[in-house]
């Protein structure tokens, strides 16, 4: 998915993408939604960690916490250790009922646990590039370019997390924030990686490129990831599902990479092309070979 972009290289060196209706249920362990837009946009913001693998993690990052909700008579199995964690930290645990615990969640499946917590603070992109500074690594970023779908991005946060990335670029219109939906569909990675929020993905690419990061834009009609050095400090961008990279942004960065198909398909879900390029990444950053 990379082919370099002789143009605008500047003087870096020469380096080779409720119940009535709107709840969530499954089908054939498949989810399926009667409604969902409300759901994200009424729940935007509540501080809501849903689901115990969330909340596992949240307890792991020591980010504060107002109280743990757990559903009326479900302090058993799995919610034992989650519940005698908050409860030796002095975090307020609180028995409630499934009603209002479906209405905090918006209706996502929450397991019988939800933390109130403090909200999540954005950092800026030269928060992260000190981030792998501070690690001593070539810095691995993954720009969110107009990714709607809150269960996309929250498995992109996954797979960013898992790959070591460190950071994440969101914009602040035309897509999704870190929405409680996010946060459970990252199983908790959330809690582990920076993001940025910025008003401008371009200019956010020129600033990039300006600090030495390659930038891989992840669209068809480039050349194939497997052959070009990543071994450098990277940006990979991630279109959204329906138009992909954003024209400006193609023409801005330094190269456009693809994952090469051979099905019926002309293309993956994006979090899948995320843990494909990250994984590449990565592997070639800690001395692999393209």
């Amino acid at each position: 998915m990379y082919q370099k972009n002789n143009k605008g290289g500047g003087e870096r060196a020469a380096r080779p993408r409720y119940r009535d209706g709107e709840r969530l249920r499954r089908a054939e362990g498949t989810r399926e939604r009667a409604e969902r837009p409300s759901a994200d946009r009424e729940y935007t913001g509540n501080g809501a960690v849903i689901g115990r693998n969330a909340v596992r993690e949240l307890l792991k990052s020591g980010r504060a916490i107002d109280k743990l909700l757990v559903q009326s008579g479900e302090r058993e199995g799995a919610l034992v250790p989650l519940v005698a964690e908050a409860i030796e930290r002095g975090i307020p645990v609180v028995e409630t009922e499934r009603r209002k615990m479906d209405s905090i969640a918006g209706f996502v499946p929450h397991q019988g646990v939800i933390a109130m917590a403090a909200e999540k603070e954005y950092v800026t992109v030269e928060d992260i590039l000190a981030i792998a500074a501070a690690r001593g690594e070539k810095p691995l970023i993954v720009i969110a370019d107009g990714i709607a779908d809150p269960y996309n991005l929250g498995a992109v946060i996954r797979c960013a997390e898992g790959c070591g990335a460190h950071g994440l670029i969101i914009p602040k219109r035309h897509a999704v924030g870190l929405t409680p939906v996010v946060t459970k569909a990252s199983a908790g990675a959330i809690e582990h990686l920076a993001v940025a929020k910025v008003t401008n993905v371009a200019a956010t690419v020129e600033s990039l490129k300006k600090a030495g990061v390659w930038v891989f834009a992840a669209e068809a009609g480039g050349a194939d990831f497997r052959t070009v050095d990543m071994n450098v400090p990277a940006a990979i961008v991630l279109g959204s599902e329906g138009a992909g990279v954003s024209e400006l942004v193609r023409k801005r960065s330094d190269f456009t990479v693809s994952i090469p198909m051979y099905g019926q398909v002309n293309s993956f879900n994006v979090s899948t092309a995320a843990a494909i390029l990250l994984c590449e990444a990565a592997h070639q950053q800690r001395g692999g070979k393209p």
